[in-house]
């Protein structure tokens, strides 16, 4: 706020210090301080500078390093918080005996956000942004589900019957990540966990062809358009292994992402093969991507 009589201390908490203005009327009354009366901090810093009662407006301003003056620093799971307070202690004016008036102390804390950027923009660099840093840093979190029809919840229950569709749904989630774009590089069903026991089946190969659906008898897509660029959702027609008589099925799946900003290639691609025109088409980029998946030589 700024300092006038209504809100007479105005603090602003910038990248290495604190301003702090103190309007002369502290109480509102009328009645003007004395500079000298003011201190800043428990090392009772003195302000940087004032204005006399000739020279309105009537401010004292203090300026002061994040760590000086006193000041204490709490550490919190979300932010940096800097705390110092701004102290008002009369001296004795006119008759010793009376005072007119009371000491006061105003707290004062400065937020910093832990997670984000700050910058002054005073330099334009030329490397890659903070952003990029953190996003090669830390560990993706990927998530891999069974959707119901209409993609609009996760499936209930994981038990199928044959000529039904498993609907599935590969995330990431981003948070402070430059934006990225998600792919199934492959997917490979077992009758039991891990993707290298036998047999085995692998419906998507390639880095991201859906090969799965060049079979007579299967109609296995991947779905386009995106619903966003962290999201890929792909269709498969339900099949069990001849022989086993478990009927379980254990899927394992390849995901990995690129920029977005990065055009899809041959090894970052999404690519369904339509029946109707014999003809591979990817979800995003240019078709010629895809051209590697009929010889599975990406």
């Amino acid at each position: 706020q700024a300092a006038a009589p209504l809100h007479p201390v105005a603090v602003q908490c910038q990248e290495a210090q604190v301003m702090v203005t103190v309007h002369r009327d502290l109480f509102g009354t009328g009645r003007l301080v004395r500079a000298a009366d003011l201190s800043l901090g428990s090392a009772a810093c003195p302000p940087a500078s004032w204005s006399s009662a000739a020279e309105p407006p009537l401010r004292v301003t203090f300026l002061a390093g994040l760590h000086e003056c006193g000041s204490t620093l709490r550490v919190t799971p979300d932010a940096l918080v800097y705390s110092t307070s701004l102290n008002y202690k009369p001296a004795l004016a006119g008759s010793p005996v009376i005072i007119r008036t009371s000491p006061a102390t105003v707290p004062i804390e400065c937020h910093y956000p832990r997670r984000d950027n700050v910058s002054s923009n005073g330099v334009k660099p030329t490397w890659v942004p903070f952003t990029s840093t953190l996003s090669s840093e830390e560990k993706l979190p990927f998530s891999l589900h069974l959707m119901n029809e209409d993609w609009s919840a996760e499936r209930g229950s994981a038990v199928f019957q044959l000529g039904e569709v498993l609907h599935f749904q590969a995330g990431v989630s981003l948070e402070n990540h430059v934006p990225l774009r998600l792919f199934v590089d492959s997917c490979v069903a077992s009758p039991a966990p891990g993707r290298s026991s036998a047999p085995h089946y692998t419906f998507i190969d390639s880095s991201g062809c859906l090969v799965d659906g060049q079979l007579d008898d299967a109609t296995s897509t991947f779905i386009s358009p995106r619903p966003r660029q962290d999201v890929l959702q792909f269709a498969v027609d339900v099949f069990r292994f001849a022989g086993d008589s478990s009927n379980l099925i254990y899927i394992t799946c390849h995901l990995k992402v690129s920029l977005a900003a990065q055009a899809p290639d041959p090894l970052n691609k999404a690519c369904s093969f339509h029946k109707a025109s014999n003809l591979w088409a990817p979800v995003e980029g240019t078709q010629d991507i895809c051209s590697c998946c009929e010889m599975r030589s990406c």
